[in-house]
């Protein structure tokens, strides 16, 4: 059974050819995986001469930045499918981080902790363990591998962004991306690895789908806008049809004072205070801009790709709203024990969960793939990994002045790519007993 999975994931063989093409394998497995660091030189300086950022910093990377890479480079097991990789603890890595704020430039200045002052360091330290298995740091090496010739959209708010500008970082150890945006503007950015063929891009939308302000003024602290909840943003829904993975987020611009459209009518609204509509709370809105955002993706007549849905990252604002004087000052993460997913987090978390699973059906008729990307359990419990204060300097006038939403670069949010490649690395085992079924039959 093992040599057919393998003669599906590399290619057709007769039974006499078997054993010399998994010996031929076995033996390429172990020099890439030997020369590969040997070569990372020549990786890392090749491919950023488009930008003077990148020639600014190529500089030394960490010393620990290859000591766990390799310690899973063959596929995962049976008993490792079997395990729920979103349920488990954070335990210590002294080994992390795998880059630092010197040693890559796509930082967010906002999101760049170290620069602005934050002194302690242990909040980089930690890696997540599930509950019944091990789920391996992310090894750049085999996530460009899997994704040679493919392309990823990250589509969603400003934490997808930071996601992907994570995802830049830990990448770097292996090649800089070029910059292949069709325009200068850092809320739709596309980077191409060249020695892989391929690209990543960010599509920001702060609803998923068609919003517009309509008074900067009030009643909230934001402002109102206007949310039409039937009407895709057509700045992302218009750009993914080609990608071959759709990385889909959203959440945190929902708590903001609303009034909802269906067919171009009011029809109700979150905290407007607007005279005859009707409050129907952020969760109305929230659950149709998702019901929407996934019936716009299966209706896409070319999309081939598969669509993963980020779950809710929570905020960590505490002894305060984020505009009352909120903060979030730990410097370790939580237990599962010492905390539990509530109120707005729970229900956010639950309306994804809700609508995910109507639209995978709907989906699974057309061929298409969804997958439920679930870092919400493993963000819960990391209440030490925010800039607070320390994304910009401590007399610069920002709207957000104690950031508990985004994420540290180095930080816990380098987690997600560990759940990411865990995730495909599971497609090409599932992709290949599949087709091991259809080759039985």
């Amino acid at each position: 059974m093992k040599f057919q999975v393998i003669e599906l994931l590399f290619g057709k063989s007769t039974p006499k050819q078997m054993i010399p093409k998994v010996t031929l394998l076995a033996v390429f497995a172990v020099l890439l995986f030997t020369v590969t660091p040997l070569s990372y030189p020549l990786f890392r300086y090749s491919s950023s001469s488009s930008s003077l950022k990148s020639n600014k910093q190529l500089s030394k990377k960490p010393s620990s930045a290859f000591d766990d890479l390799n310690e899973s480079a063959s596929l995962p097991s049976t008993s490792i499918k079997k395990c729920d990789i979103f349920t488990g603890e954070w335990v210590p890595n002294p080994k992390a981080p795998y880059y630092t704020n010197k040693t890559c430039w796509a930082i967010h200045e906002h999101q760049n902790c170290m620069k602005y002052g934050r002194t302690d360091s242990e909040f980089m330290k930690w890696k997540w363990k599930p509950n019944g298995c091990d789920l391996p740091v992310f090894n750049p090496f085999q996530f460009l591998e899997i994704m040679r010739g493919k392309s990823m959209a990250f589509v969603g708010d400003s934490v997808g962004r930071n996601q992907m500008q994570s995802m830049i970082c830990l990448l770097s150890r292996v090649e800089w991306p070029i910059d292949v945006s069709y325009k200068r503007d850092d809320y739709f950015m596309r980077w191409k690895y060249p020695s892989y063929n391929f690209t990543m891009a960010a599509f920001w939308t702060t609803h998923l789908v068609k919003s517009k302000e309509a008074d900067a003024k009030g009643p909230g602290p934001t402002g109102l806008c206007n949310l039409y909840l039937d009407e895709p943003d057509e700045k992302w829904i218009t750009q993914i049809e080609d990608f071959d993975h759709v990385i889909l987020n959203g959440g945190h611009w929902f708590t903001r004072s609303m009034v909802f459209y269906e067919k171009q009518k009011i029809v109700g609204c979150h905290y407007c205070l607007l005279e005859n509509v009707p409050d129907l709370t952020m969760y109305y809105g929230y659950r149709k801009a998702f019901r929407t955002a996934f019936r716009a993706i299966n209706r896409l007549e070319n999309f081939k790709g598969t669509v993963f849905l980020r779950t809710f990252a929570p905020s960590h604002f505490e002894n305060g709203l984020w505009n009352e004087g909120g903060n979030c000052i730990r410097t370790k993460p939580f237990k599962s024990t010492e905390t539990q997913l509530e109120g707005l987090n729970l229900e956010f978390y639950m309306i994804q969960l809700e609508e995910f699973k109507i639209a995978e059906k709907e989906a699974r008729k057309k061929g298409l793939k969804y997958r439920l990307f679930d870092i919400t359990q493993a963000s819960l419990l990391r209440p030490d990994g925010h800039p607070s204060r320390y994304g910009h300097w401590p007399n610069e006038n920002v709207t957000l002045y104690n950031d508990c939403v985004h994420w540290c670069l180095p930080g816990p949010i380098d987690t997600w790519s560990d759940f990411l490649l865990g995730m495909l690395k599971m497609e090409g085992v599932r992709s290949a007993e599949e087709r091991l079924h259809l080759h039985s039959n």
